[in-house]
C-alpha cells in the first residue's frame, strides 16, 4: 500500500515537473517568436467590450467598430510611445553629454582634495599608510575616469544596436498591427474554434480560468497603482521636507522608475544621496538615505499584504512567488507567478483540479 502511494505520489510530482519546465520553456524560448501574435491576441480581447458595446448599441457590423477602435488604439499608444521616447532620448542625451564636465569640473576636483585631506591626516597618523592611500586614490580616479568615458561609448553602442534592429523592429511591428485588426474583427470565432478544440470538461476549466484570471490581472493592476500612489506619496513628503525644488515632479518620476524590478527607488535615490554627501550637503544626503530606507522597509511590509490579499494567498507565498518568477522569467515572472499560483488554489478550491490538501 505504502508502495503504491509512493509511486502514486512520484508520478504525479513527475507530471508537474514536466508540466512547469515545458511552461518554463515556452515562456522563456518560444514566447519571443510568437511575441507579435500574443500581443495582438490580447490587444483583441482587451479590445472586444468597447467593440461589442458599440456593435450592439448602434447595431452595426463588427468589422467598422473593430476598424476604428483598433485604428485609436495604435494612434494613443503611437502617440504615447513616440511622446516618451522623445523625452527619454533628449534626457539622456543630456546627461551622457553633461557627464564628462561634470566629472572634470566637479566630482574629479571633490575627489582629489577628499584623498589629499585623507593623506594628511593619515600621514599624522600612520606615515607607512600614505603610500597605501596613494594608491587607492590612483585606482579609484583611473576607474571613475574609465567609467565616464564607457558611459559616453556604451551609449553610442546602444543607439547604433538600435539602429541595426529598427529593420526587424518594424517588420514586427507591422505584423502584430495586421494580425490584431484581423483578430478584433474576427475575435467571437476565433475563440469559439479554440474552446471546440478541447472536451466539455476542459471548456469548463478554460472558461473557469478566463474569468478567474481577468479578475486576479485586474486586482493586480490595482494592488500595484495603489502600492505606487503609496510611494509616491512618501517620496513626494520627503522631498518637501529635504527643500528640494520640483519635489512632486521629482516623485512621480522615482516612483514610477519604481516599477523597475531590481533597480526600484533605489536606482536612483542611493546614487543621488552619494552624489549629495561627496558635493558637501550632509543635510540632504542623509535625509535621501534616510527616505529610502523608510520606503524599502514599507514596501516590504505592504506589497506582499496588499497583493497577496487581492489575489488570495498568503504574503509569504506572494513574496516567494514573486522573486521566484523575477529570477526564473523577469518582469513576466514577477507578475504571472503569483497569479498563476492563485489560479491554481482557486481551481483547487473549487474542485477542478486537486494539487493542495
Amino acid at each position: 500500500m505504502n508502495l503504491d502511494k509512493q509511486k502514486n505520489f512520484l508520478i504525479r510530482f513527475a507530471f508537474w515537473v514536466i508540466i512547469l519546465a515545458l511552461v518554463y520553456v515556452c515562456v522563456k524560448y518560444a514566447l519571443p517568436f510568437f511575441a507579435p501574435f500574443v500581443f495582438a491576441f490580447v490587444a483583441a480581447f482587451l479590445l472586444n467590450w468597447p467593440i461589442r458595446w458599440i456593435e450592439r448599441k448602434l447595431r452595426v457590423p463588427r468589422v467598422f467598430p473593430a476598424l476604428v477602435i483598433t485604428t485609436l488604439f495604435f494612434l494613443a499608444a503611437g502617440a504615447l510611445i513616440t511622446l516618451l521616447g522623445f523625452r527619454l532620448f533628449s534626457s539622456a542625451k543630456q546627461i551622457i553629454g553633461a557627464l564628462p564636465t561634470f566629472y572634470a569640473n566637479t566630482l574629479l576636483p571633490m575627489l582629489q582634495e577628499l584623498f589629499a585631506g585623507l593623506e594628511v591626516t593619515l600621514s599624522a597618523l600612520d606615515p607607512s599608510a600614505v603610500a597605501v592611500l596613494e594608491d587607492i586614490s590612483q585606482d579609484v580616479l583611473s576607474s571613475l575616469g574609465s567609467l565616464v568615458s564607457n558611459i559616453s561609448i556604451s551609449a553610442i553602442s546602444a543607439v547604433s544596436s538600435l539602429a541595426a534592429s529598427v529593420p526587424g523592429t518594424f517588420l514586427n511591428l507591422v505584423i502584430t498591427i495586421i494580425v490584431t485588426f484581423f483578430m478584433t474583427i474576427d475575435y467571437p470565432r476565433i475563440t469559439e474554434f479554440l474552446l471546440r478544440q478541447f472536451p466539455k470538461g476542459g471548456r469548463r476549466v478554460i472558461s473557469e480560468i478566463r474569468e478567474y484570471v481577468c479578475g486576479t490581472l485586474i486586482k493586480c493592476i490595482l494592488s500595484y497603482a495603489l502600492i505606487l500612489s503609496i510611494t509616491f506619496t512618501e517620496i513626494s513628503i520627503g522631498l518637501t521636507l529635504l527643500r528640494v525644488p520640483s519635489a512632486l515632479l521629482i516623485a512621480l518620476c522615482i516612483a514610477i522608475f519604481d516599477i523597475l524590478p531590481v533597480l526600484g527607488t533605489g536606482g536612483i535615490m542611493i546614487p543621488w544621496a552619494i552624489i549629495s554627501l561627496l558635493t558637501g550637503d550632509f543635510f540632504r544626503g542623509i535625509g535621501l538615505l534616510v527616505l529610502y530606507l523608510i520606503i524599502t522597509v514599507i514596501r516590504n511590509i505592504i506589497e506582499p499584504k496588499i497583493v497577496g490579499h487581492q489575489v488570495g494567498l498568503h504574503p509569504v507565498v506572494t513574496l516567494a512567488s514573486m522573486l521566484a518568477g523575477l529570477q526564473l522569467l523577469g518582469v513576466i515572472g514577477l507578475f504571472g507567478f503569483p497569479i498563476t499560483l492563485s489560479l491554481l488554489k482557486n481551481l483547487n478550491d473549487r474542485g477542478i483540479i486537486h494539487i493542495f490538501k
